[in-house]
């Protein structure tokens, strides 16, 4: 298909590695019949050697190994409209130039979070049955017991820190089972709880009452290192934490020594910090300790979602409709 003269000039930068998962054949041709391609990707340090690249580029589209967009990158490009990332935050790449700008800047975060909801739900139901510690200690005595007493799925609580759009879409699979949804989040109004199908509590209360947690708050320096050993210890017996957050939420010197004198507790943790663990971490040692690698986000064919959202969302500018994913400058700082 041919375009007309007037389509938008845009370029691809982003790492080589992961391209053809986040931008599949399907959507780079879809792309390509909305755009006039400046030329084929880039990596990033290939546009650091070649910045002039950017003169004629209308939209920028990228992923994982975008470029930073400050003023240097911005200098080179004078027609910049648009910046589609299909990836999630955008907070190591934006930068105070560029929001004075006024160019809007679109994140795939909710794309990203699909799979990331997906993966705490299971945690989440493995907990209420206490899988993780039961699969231990038959392990351990190379014995069955007879009646494990499990909160399971009905009438239990599982508490989410931070509600948020994987907040959100965690409640709302969880809706559809027998269970008490607690959420603690200061920013989240009582309409948006109740929207959500949760009952906003303190964080004490969330993590004394309920059976599972489950966290899901940005990390923000009043946020770093909110999970410590208070809480931590205030969990009730057989309780699981599960984060697939940041890493850094979670004080990990106390979480450590809590875990080791709770051996009834268990701590599922798709990340940490600092990723990975340093080798002597008592996280690759502690029995109770589940620790996986991002396994919760995007991998292999899920990218594809990404991709996806960043051509939907290419498709409404380039027939002037509203972005649906563009961020709001003013929340920029907040997003994970």
């Amino acid at each position: 298909m041919n375009e007309p003269a007037t389509a938008p000039t845009a370029l691809l930068v982003m790492e080589e590695e992961r391209r053809a998962d986040v931008y599949p054949a399907e959507v780079l041709a879809g792309v390509g019949r909305l755009v006039r391609w400046q030329r084929p990707p880039l990596t990033r340090q290939e546009l650091t050697e070649d910045p002039e690249v950017l003169r004629g580029v209308d939209i920028l589209l990228t992923g994982w190994g975008a470029p930073v967009l400050d003023t240097a990158f911005l200098s080179h490009a004078p027609r910049l409209r648009a910046v589609l990332v299909a990836a999630g935050s955008v907070r190591h790449l934006t930068t105070p130039a560029f929001w004075e700008r006024g160019i809007p800047i679109v994140s795939a975060a909710a794309a990203n979070a699909v799979p990331v909801a997906e993966f705490t739900l299971a945690h989440v139901l493995l907990g209420l049955k206490q899988a993780h510690r039961i699969a231990r200690e038959v392990a351990s005595s190379r014995r069955f017991p007879s009646d494990p007493d499990v909160p399971g799925a009905y009438r239990s609580r599982v508490g989410l820190l931070g509600l948020g759009h994987i907040g959100r879409l965690v409640a709302g699979h969880l809706a559809r089972f027998d269970v008490e949804i607690l959420a603690t989040d200061p920013v989240a109004s009582p309409d948006a709880a109740r929207q959500a199908g949760v009952r906003l509590v303190p964080v004490e209360e969330l993590f004394a009452t309920c059976h599972v947690v489950s966290l899901h708050a940005p990390l923000l320096p009043e946020t770093r290192g909110t999970v410590g050993a208070r809480l931590l210890n205030s969990l009730g017996p057989g309780a699981t934490l599960v984060n697939t957050a940041r890493g850094a939420l979670i004080d990990e010197a106390a979480a450590a020594q809590v875990l080791r004198a709770r051996p009834d507790l268990t701590a599922v943790l798709d990340v940490t910090h600092p990723e990975p663990p340093a080798d002597d971490s008592p996280l690759f040692t502690l029995p109770n300790v589940v620790l996986t690698p991002h396994l919760g986000g995007a991998l292999g064919a899920e990218r594809h979602r990404l991709g996806q959202l960043v051509l939907d969302e290419l498709r409404r500018f380039t027939e002037d409709l509203p972005l649906r994913h563009a961020i709001d400058p003013a929340r920029a700082a907040s997003l994970a």
